[in-house]
C-alpha cells in the first residue's frame, strides 16, 4: 500500500530528527513535563528522555484539531454528515463534496483519501508504533512513566483503528513499525481489528490512572480509555460490558453535564472527558472553519439538512443553542434562512471564551449506558439516563415504554444530542442495520455497498494485497 508504513531501516539520528521536526511543526498541543533528571541518557534512539517526550508530543500534534481538516480533525464529521442525513453542500459546484452528498464516491476523491492518509501515511500509526515499541526498553524513564506513556498512546492507537473501520470496513492492521513488514499488508477482518482495540484498551486500563497527568482532559486517563471502551462495546453488541465501562466513568464523580449548552465545547468544560487543546495559527478548531461562515451575509458551506432540523422536538434547547442561522436576502423583499452546525462558534484564534475539541463527553456516556441497558431489559435505568440528556436539552422526560419503543427514543436522542460529532449518526445508521431504510427513503440513488467508504485508489495500485470495497 502507498506509503502506508513510509519511512524504513531510519538510524538513530535521523529518527530522533524526524519526530522531533513531527513534534514542533507547530505550536506545542499538549505540554508533556519531562522525566526527573537523575537518569543518565545513552546515544541510543528513546533513550534520552528529551526524546520520548518530543516523539509522543508528536503523536498528539498527529491529531491536529485546529489544523488540517484530518480523521482527527473534523474530516469525519463533514464527510459522514454529507454520505448520512446530517449535512447538505451549498455549493452545488464543489464536485468532491457532491460527491460525497450523492454518495457516489470515486476512489480518488481526496476527502476519502485524507481521512485514510492522515491515519496511516501521515506519521500517525507509524509514530505511535515506534513509541510502542521503544518506550518499554528506554532506561531514561521511571515505569510510572512509562506506564502512562504507554497506556495514553494504546488509546490514541484504539481511536484511529475504531474510526478506521467504521469508514472502510476491514483495513490493514499495522502495529509495527517495521516497513518491510507491514508495506504490503491486506485487510484484516473486523472482528480482528475490533480484537485489537479492546486489547488496546484494557491495557490501558491497567496503567492509566484516574487523574489526569496534565492541566487540562487532553491526555487519555482511566476514563477515557474506558469511555471508548464503553462505545466500542456498545458496537459489539456487548451489553454488560458497556454498561460496565459506561458506569465507572459516569460514577467518577469528574464529570458532569454543562447546564448551558453554549458552555459544553468550551475550554474547561465540566463534561469533558477527552478534549484537544485547539491551538492552530489562526483558528481554534477545524470544524468551525469548516461549518461556520466567516460573516452574517455568508451561505453557509455546509447546511444542516432539513431531515436532521426537522428531527428536534419543540422546545429542544438544542436547536436553538447548537444550530446556528444565517437569513441572507434573496433579492425579492424577503430572508432566506440557512442553518448551519454551531456547537463550536469560534472561526478565529482569539475569540472568547476559548472552545476546545471535543472528542468524547458525558452525554454520549449516558446515551451508551441507557442504550446497553435497555438491551438487557433493564428499562427503568436506561430511563433514568436517558432524561438526564433530554432535561439538560430542556425536555421533559421521555414518554417511551417497553423495550422497543425506549430503543427508539434513545437512538432519536442520540440523533439530536450527537449530531454532527465524530461520524455518530453514520455509525449508529450502519451498526443497527437501519442505513439502507433511512438514507434509501432520504436518497433515491442510494445502495447498500455505499455504506462503507472506498480504498484510496493509490493504495489499491501500490499494494497487490489490499483489495478494494464492493461497489468501486
Amino acid at each position: 500500500m502507498k506509503k502506508i508504513m513510509y519511512i524504513q531501516n531510519l538510524k538513530s539520528l535521523a529518527l530522533i530528527v524526524l519526530l522531533t521536526a513531527l513534534s514542533f511543526s507547530c505550536k506545542k498541543l499538549i505540554e508533556i513535563p519531562a522525566n526527573p533528571s537523575d537518569k543518565i541518557p545513552t546515544q541510543l534512539v528513546f533513550a534520552d528522555s528529551a526524546d520520548v517526550m518530543s516523539a509522543v508530543t508528536g503523536v498528539y500534534n498527529g491529531f491536529n484539531a485546529a489544523g488540517t481538516v484530518g480523521i482527527h480533525s473534523g474530516a469525519i464529521t463533514r464527510s459522514t454528515g454529507l454520505t448520512g442525513d446530517e449535512l447538505t453542500p451549498s455549493q452545488v459546484g464543489d464536485p468532491i463534496a457532491t460527491q460525497l452528498y450523492q454518495n457516489a464516491i470515486l476512489p480518488t476523491n481526496s476527502i476519502t483519501a485524507n481521512l485514510w492518509s492522515s491515519a496511516y501515511i501521515m506519521s500517525g500509526l507509524y509514530q505511535i508504533n515506534v513509541c510502542l515499541e521503544q518506550i518499554p526498553g528506554s532506561k531514561a524513564l521511571s515505569p510510572s512513566l512509562k506506564n502512562q506513556l504507554i497506556g495514553e498512546i494504546k488509546v490514541d492507537r484504539a481511536l484511529y483503528y475504531f474510526n478506521l473501520v467504521n469508514l472502510f470496513g476491514p483495513v490493514p492492521l499495522v502495529t509495527s513499525s517495521d516497513y518491510s513488514m507491514t508495506k504490503s499488508l491486506p485487510r484484516a477482518s473486523i472482528d480482528d481489528i475490533y480484537k485489537q482495540i479492546i486489547t488496546d484498551l484494557t491495557d490501558a486500563q491497567k496503567l492509566l490512572n484516574p487523574a489526569y497527568s496534565s492541566p487540562g482532559r487532553a491526555r487519555p486517563n482511566l476514563y477515557t480509555a474506558e469511555a471508548l471502551l464503553a462505545k466500542v462495546y456498545l458496537y459489539r453488541g456487548q451489553w454488560a460490558s458497556a454498561e460496565i465501562a459506561a458506569t465507572s466513568v459516569i460514577s467518577s464523580g469528574q464529570y458532569s453535564l454543562n447546564k448551558d449548552l453554549n458552555t459544553v465545547f468550551q475550554d474547561g468544560s465540566s463534561e469533558a472527558i477527552w478534549q484537544l487543546p485547539a491551538i492552530g495559527p489562526y483558528n481554534q478548531t477545524a470544524e468551525a472553519q469548516i461549518f461556520v461562515p466567516y460573516a452574517s451575509s455568508a451561505v453557509p458551506t455546509f447546511l444542516i439538512s432539513p431531515a436532521l432540523l426537522n428531527t428536534f422536538e419543540p422546545g429542544d434547547m438544542r436547536r436553538t443553542n447548537w444550530i446556528g442561522i444565517n437569513s441572507i436576502s434573496d433579492g425579492k423583499g424577503s430572508s432566506v434562512p440557512y442553518y448551519y452546525p454551531a456547537k463550536y462558534k469560534n472561526r478565529n484564534l482569539n475569540d472568547q471564551p476559548a472552545e476546545d475539541y471535543m472528542i468524547f463527553r458525558l452525554a454520549e456516556i449516558y446515551l451508551i449506558r441507557a442504550e446497553a441497558q435497555a438491551e438487557q431489559g433493564k428499562t427503568t435505568a436506561a430511563l433514568a439516563d436517558l432524561n438526564q440528556v433530554r432535561n439538560r436539552a430542556g425536555l421533559p422526560n421521555s414518554p417511551a415504554t417497553g423495550t422497543t419503543t425506549l430503543l427508539s427514543a434513545i437512538m432519536h436522542e442520540r440523533r439530536t444530542e450527537l449530531f454532527c460529532e465524530w461520524g455518530n449518526r453514520w455509525y449508529d445508521l450502519k451498526r443497527t442495520g437501519t442505513i439502507d431504510a433511512v438514507l434509501g427513503a432520504e436518497k433515491p440513488t442510494w445502495k447498500p455497498t455505499q455504506a462503507l467508504y472506498p480504498v484510496p485508489l493509490a493504495e489499491i495500485q501500490s499494494n497487490p494485497f489490499l483489495k478494494q470495497n464492493p461497489g468501486y
